[in-house]
């Protein structure tokens, strides 16, 4: 089965929309952005897009290429927004740590923040889901995927996608491993003996048709360039072994942006139900 991103995408959205629609007035979602380049301006346009699609507003501030982390911390703290999420990567002399840290909880939709994404690791009652942790529980919920007790392998141990699918996946009860680059020789050995493979390394092709177990399910999350066109980490050619596949464009990505702005709406609920004198 080769999933269709964009269609859950649109549920997700509608989700949100009802849940905004519901709201005194319209959320707005701040993308705080520091020296852009053309990908990522393309990316906030298709958010921009999709925050619409959901019954919100997008307002991308986007911060001087000379700032410090002060000000980019300034951005990220100034009122008048339902949700804040600082658009990955920084560059070099900015405190990433530091700017994430300054999120709040009740505004942090990316679930990037060091206490939003603690509540999330120790399972703490409604704690939000990282957005691409969240596509992932998406498909399998969708292609009805038992995760409990599967073997489960994460390429990639980012803050986007490795760290939070992992620890999403124990959560569910999987045997889940993590690889990181320092012990991606190690691949060939491991990836025919898992039930589910999800990769977010941004390598192309390090995923091949051979290296996979007959029905395995095969999550691919990593983005990178070839050839100029936008692809994943698994060679296309793994869907006819897979028993669920996600295609790169149009998989987990539309997918997590969906789930970031249904995060969004949640977190304005829950300022509004908070900020209710009743």
């Amino acid at each position: 089965m080769i999933i269709d991103g964009r269609s859950i995408a649109s549920d997700i959205l509608a989700e949100a929309r009802e849940i905004a629609s519901h709201l005194p007035h319209v959320p707005v979602v701040r993308a705080v952005v520091v020296c852009p380049s053309a990908a990522t301006e393309s990316y906030l346009k298709v958010k921009s897009a999709r925050a619409e699609d959901a019954g919100m507003q997008m307002q991308v501030v986007q911060i001087a290429n000379d700032a410090s982390t002060e000000d980019v911390i300034q951005a990220v703290k100034e009122p008048g927004a339902d949700a804040v999420i600082v658009q990955l990567p920084l560059p070099d002399g900015l405190d990433q740590d530091a700017i994430l840290a300054s999120i709040p909880e009740t505004q942090d939709a990316d679930v990037l923040s060091a206490n939003a994404y603690i509540s999330f690791e120790q399972g703490i009652d409604g704690a939000l889901i990282p957005p691409v942790a969240g596509a992932v529980a998406e498909i399998c919920a969708r292609t009805d995927v038992s995760v409990s007790g599967k073997k489960a392998l994460v390429i990639g141990n980012g803050r986007l996608v490795g760290k939070p699918v992992w620890q999403w996946l124990v959560h569910q009860g999987a045997d889940a491993l993590i690889v990181t680059r320092a012990t991606q020789a190690t691949l060939p050995m491991l990836m025919p003996n898992m039930d589910i493979i999800v990769s977010g390394a941004g390598s192309p092709g390090l995923v091949q048709p051979e290296h996979l177990k007959e029905g395995v399910i095969l999550i691919d999350a990593g983005t990178s360039e070839s050839n100029g066109a936008i692809v994943g980490d698994a060679d296309p050619a793994c869907a006819k072994v897979a028993s669920v596949f996600t295609p790169v464009p149009g998989g987990v990505g539309p997918i997590a942006v969906a789930c970031l702005f249904r995060n969004a709406a949640v977190l304005a609920t829950r300022a509004l139900l908070t900020n209710d004198p009743a």
